[in-house]
C-alpha cells in the first residue's frame, strides 16, 4: 500500500479532560489534556493502521501545538504539508460522564486552525495523494472555511474527496452545516457522519432518506455509523449494515474519526481510492465498514482518542482476485 498516500486536512484540538470521579474543590478542578481533532484523530489512525497519512494543518507554536506535533509525529504521520502559525492552538473541555460519553465546551476563538489563506492551501503538497479527507469544523469556520471548500473542486481532479461534517453545535450552527452540505456532497465521493450528526442535520429524517438525499447531491458512498447499533453504508443507494463488535466502552472520544480511517484504509487496499470510487462493489464497502467498525471499537476500549495499530488488528479486506 506504499502509493496509496491518504491527505487529511483540518484541526488539531486539544482535548482537556475532566475526571468524572472528582469535583473541583478549593484547590481548583484537575484537567488532562490529550491532542485530538477531528481530522488530526483520523491521521493518526491512518498512519498507525499502515496508510501512508499527510496532514495539513495550521500548527500553533504554543505548548499544545508542540504535544499535537509530537503526537502526530510519532505515529507515523507526514507533517511536511503542516503551516506554523502565529495564532493559539484550540482548546475543548471534554467531560465525560458515566457511561463514557463526552460533552464539550470549546475555547477557538481566533485560533490557529479556521486562519487558511488561499496562498497556504496552494503552496499543499498532494503528490502521490490517493483520497483527501477534510471536513469537520474547518470546512465550516469561517474565515478559513471558503477557501478549504474551494480547494477541494481542484484536487477532486486527481484524488478521492471524502468529508466528515462533523457537526459541532456550540461552535457553528447546525444551519450553516445545513447550508453547505449539499455542496460538499457535489465535491466529495464518499460522506462520513454519525447518527448525532444526521439530527441535527436533518432533523425527523430516517437514515435510509438521508441517505438518497445525498446520493442525489453527488456523492457517492454515504455511511452513517450508529454507535452501538453499528453503520449503515449507502453505495449509490445499495445499502448495508454492519454491526458494531462488542465493546467495553471506556469512551466514545475519537470513535467516528477512527470509522473513516479504518474505512478508508481499508478501499485504499483494495485499490478503490484515486478517483470516483470505481468498481466498488456493495460486498466490498460492507467488509470495508467491518474493518472500520472493528478500529472504532478498539479505540471505545481505552481513554480518549487512542486509535489502535495495525499489528494490534487482522488485516483488512484484501483486493479482489
Amino acid at each position: 500500500m506504499g502509493s496509496q498516500r491518504i491527505t487529511v486536512l483540518g484541526e488539531c484540538v486539544a482535548d482537556a479532560f475532566t475526571d468524572p470521579g472528582r469535583v473541583a474543590g478549593p484547590d481548583g478542578l484537575s484537567l488532562r489534556v490529550l491532542p485530538g481533532g477531528g481530522p488530526a484523530n483520523t491521521a493518526v489512525a491512518l498512519a498507525r493502521l499502515g496508510t501512508p497519512a499527510r496532514f495539513l494543518g495550521r500548527l500553533s507554536g504554543d505548548v499544545f501545538g508542540r504535544l499535537f506535533r509530537e503526537r502526530l509525529l510519532d505515529s507515523g504521520v507526514d507533517l511536511a504539508g503542516c503551516v506554523t502559525a502565529r495564532e493559539p492552538s484550540t482548546l475543548a473541555v471534554a467531560d465525560v460522564d458515566v457511561h463514557g460519553h463526552a460533552s464539550y465546551a470549546f475555547f477557538a476563538e481566533g485560533a490557529a486552525d479556521w486562519q487558511w489563506t488561499a496562498a497556504e492551501l496552494a503552496a499543499a503538497p498532494l503528490d502521490g495523494t490517493v483520497c483527501l479527507h477534510t471536513g469537520s469544523l474547518a470546512l465550516v469556520r469561517e474565515p478559513g472555511g471558503r477557501r478549504v471548500e474551494e480547494f477541494l473542486a481542484p484536487v477532486r481532479e486527481r484524488a478521492t474527496v471524502c468529508v466528515d461534517p462533523n457537526v459541532r453545535p456550540l461552535l457553528v450552527p447546525p444551519a450553516a452545516y445545513r447550508e453547505r452540505i449539499g455542496h460538499w456532497c457535489r465535491l466529495a465521493d464518499v460522506l462520513r457522519l454519525s447518527e448525532d450528526d444526521l439530527d441535527r442535520l436533518l432533523p425527523g429524517v430516517a437514515p435510509e432518506d438521508a441517505c438518497d438525499r445525498w446520493h442525489a447531491a453527488g456523492a457517492r458512498l454515504v455511511v452513517v455509523t450508529l454507535g452501538a447499533r453499528g453503520a449503515l453504508a449507502s453505495l449509490d443507494g445499495a445499502r448495508v449494515t454492519v454491526p458494531a463488535p462488542p465493546t467495553e466502552v471506556v469512551d466514545t472520544v475519537g470513535a467516528g474519526d477512527s470509522f473513516t480511517a479504518g474505512l478508508l484504509h481499508a478501499l485504499a487496499g483494495l485499490g478503490r481510492l484515486g478517483g470516483r470510487l470505481d468498481g466498488l462493489t456493495l460486498d466490498e464497502t460492507a467488509a470495508s465498514c467491518a474493518y472500520a467498525a472493528l478500529v472504532a471499537a478498539r479505540t471505545c476500549a481505552v481513554p480518549g482518542a487512542d486509535p489502535p495499530w495495525a499489528a494490534d488488528l487482522p488485516h483488512p479486506p484484501g483486493p479482489r482476485a
